[in-house]
């Protein structure tokens, strides 16, 4: 028999704006308002990225890529090709 998962009513003040994306958010995935926001909210305490993908979000953000051209992935061998490979 499993446990049951403990939860603990709070009350935050969030912009209306926010309240009513959430709600829209929600609702496109068949889901109540509470789940989903707590899903999102284990989504950023527990998904860290690994280091790899840490290094990939630096260099992205530090504007080093700004000049490579884009990927073609308009299909496998373009994709391929405009990698160099």
């Amino acid at each position: 028999m499993e446990a049951a998962i403990q939860k603990k009513a709070t009350m935050f003040r969030l912009n209306v704006d926010l309240i009513e994306r959430l709600k829209e958010l929600a609702k496109r995935e068949h889901r109540s308002l509470n789940n989903f926001v707590e899903c999102v909210l284990f989504n950023v305490a527990y998904n860290e990225p690994n280091e790899v993908t840490k290094a990939a979000i630096e260099e992205a953000r530090s504007g080093k890529l700004k000049d490579v051209a884009p990927i073609d992935t308009s299909s496998v061998e373009a994709m391929f090709k405009s990698m160099g490979l």
